[in-house]
């Protein structure tokens, strides 16, 4: 059995904790022993059927998550792709997912109720197979499992925010150091209750579940759509589970601390670690998130914002539990003076990676007093290489397209180095420029972005995009405007707002900046 299913096997059948799922509005608690039993069940049809890659799709089912273990047992890898989005063509949805699987040579497909019956719909069904009808808890026979290693545990998609996503190959070892070294610095112990609602079919959804898992701690895991649907629901899951370890991009940090007012009744006062990660931290966001939440028993040093890619299973950079939100403050000039830029301090990276910062061309920023350049990193948790390309050593460093700097306390992120955007010979971080935009009324949060135009040409030029509701778009774009004129000492070419939910986004809910751009230069 390859090392990630031996741990995974000693822990849960050990567990006297729970998986604690929602359906249908209620919590179901799964004893992980349980679990356990149903992934074996997984595992005996995956090796009698010679399965070597597995395919699934659908909500975060008691028969869904044991897919994912027996997997493990089985030596096969698993995928797992997202269901349709609100207003999507759900005939489109199961074809390009059949397709997607098909791609990365997935031999079963395993879902379950309305999923399945979508995918079936699209065409010949024979890899297709039902979970309920597998994984289910009766055992009735001894399993023997394959004792040679597995070349891979998980093919992981990127998220494809910047460029086309890619299917990483992560090995069971590198998978288990990960989530090892997530717990340790976290100093996750059985006491310990986490919970949340990330989607599986992302890297650091999965990793939290998995990360329970290996700890031995109960998980309580709510589907991404019941937050979609009242995001203020997460913290009343966090109160009723006693949670003591939560995760979550910045947006939803972000919007809880914005609409504070709406919360009531909820006790966060057990809370120890919540992990910030998935996207670039907002710090004025966050540090409103901490002081309104205080309130209910929130304590400021339980934010983790943190730093992680596929390539690494997940995480890369964790701040000690404890330390809190830390920002690093640097000048920068503006046509009015002087400006303060903030970036959240990630913290160091877990046992078994390192982070060293490369030179790279985009790096002549106004980063004043810090040697900027391109992140790399390598160490135990790295992938093997990506679907259908050369295969790579951990030991290789691996340059991650993400400009950033070291301080004290750890890595400091600024951004996609093939995101910056020039004008008037100087490089600006699209994010700066989001967070200023985002500030004018009827701007939607988390739903802007600023692209550059025209390098190359004589008049390059900085185009901001948004979302927008409000009766003055007139005033507004001209507020936009001046904001971002004196924040980032840049003013914009246009700006361009569009109606709530145009913009594209990535499965994970990421915005597809490189697509926003191309719809510019098409319409210009």
């Amino acid at each position: 059995m390859n090392p990630l299913a031996c741990a995974l096997a000693e822990s849960l059948t050990a567990s006297a904790n729970d998986l604690v799922l929602l359906t249908d509005g209620q919590w179901t608690r799964h004893p992980w022993p349980e679990i356990y039993a149903r992934a074996e069940n997984v595992a005996e049809y995956l090796l009698d059927a010679d399965i070597a890659r597995l395919g699934l799709v659908g909500e975060p089912t008691a028969e869904l998550i044991s897919a994912v273990l027996g997997a493990f047992l089985a030596g096969a890898a698993v995928s797992i792709l997202p269901g349709p989005i609100r207003g999507a063509d759900t005939a489109q949805w199961a074809h390009a997912t059949r397709v997607r699987f098909r791609g990365i040579a997935a031999m079963r497909v395993g879902s379950q109720g309305a999923y399945l019956e979508k995918l079936s719909a699209a065409g010949e069904s024979s890899e297709l197979f039902d979970l309920a009808a597998v994984a289910h808890p009766r055992r009735s026979s001894g399993l023997r499992l394959p004792s040679s290693p597995a070349p891979v545990a998980i093919m992981q998609g990127t998220a494809g925010s910047t460029g086309t996503p890619k299917t990483v190959h992560l090995p069971p070892a590198s998978v288990l150091a990960n989530l090892r070294g997530l717990n340790d610095r976290i100093g996750v112990h059985t006491g310990d209750v986490g919970c949340s609602w990330l989607p599986l079919y992302h890297d650091m959804g999965l990793s939290f579940l998995l990360s329970g898992a290996l700890g031995g701690t109960t998980v309580w895991q709510a589907p991404t759509s019941a937050f979609q649907a009242s995001p203020f629901r997460w913290l009343n899951w966090l109160s009723e589970s006693g949670a003591t370890i939560t995760a979550a991009p910045n947006m939803a940090y972000g919007m809880i601390g914005k609409y504070s007012r709406r919360v009531s009744g909820v006790d966060l006062s057990p809370l120890r670690f919540a992990l910030n990660g998935g996207e670039p931290v907002d710090c004025e966001l966050t540090e409103r998130f901490a002081t309104e939440m205080a309130r209910f028993g929130f304590s400021a040093g339980a934010l983790s914002p943190s730093y992680g890619l596929a390539e690494s299973t997940c995480a890369v950079t964790v701040p000690v539990p404890g330390a809190g939100l830390r920002v690093d403050e640097t000048l920068f000039t503006t046509e009015g003076g002087t400006a303060v830029r903030r970036h959240a301090v990630l913290g160091e990276p877990i046992a078994g990676m390192e982070i060293r910062i490369e030179p790279h061309e985009n790096a002549a920023t106004d980063v004043a007093d810090r040697e900027l350049g391109e992140i790399a990193i390598r160490g135990t948790s790295m992938f093997s290489g990506y679907h259908g390309e050369p295969s790579r050593s951990a030991e290789d460093w691996f340059r991650t397209g993400d400009l950033g700097y070291f301080v004290d306390g750890g890595l400091v992120v600024c951004g996609r180095a093939k995101e910056i955007i020039t004008v008037g010979g100087r490089n600006i971080f699209p994010a700066e420029v989001e967070r200023i935009a985002a500030l004018v009324p009827g701007v939607r949060e988390g739903a802007v972005v600023a692209v550059g135009v025209g390098e190359g040409s004589i008049r390059p030029g900085l185009v901001v995009t948004a979302e927008f509701r409000g009766p003055d778009e007139p005033g507004a774009r001209a507020a936009l405007i001046q904001q971002v004129a004196s924040g980032c000492g840049v003013v914009p070419a246009d700006v361009v707002f569009v109606k709530p939910g145009t913009l594209p986004r990535t499965s994970s809910g990421k915005l597809r900046r490189l697509d926003v751009k191309r719809g510019l230069e098409v319409g210009a």
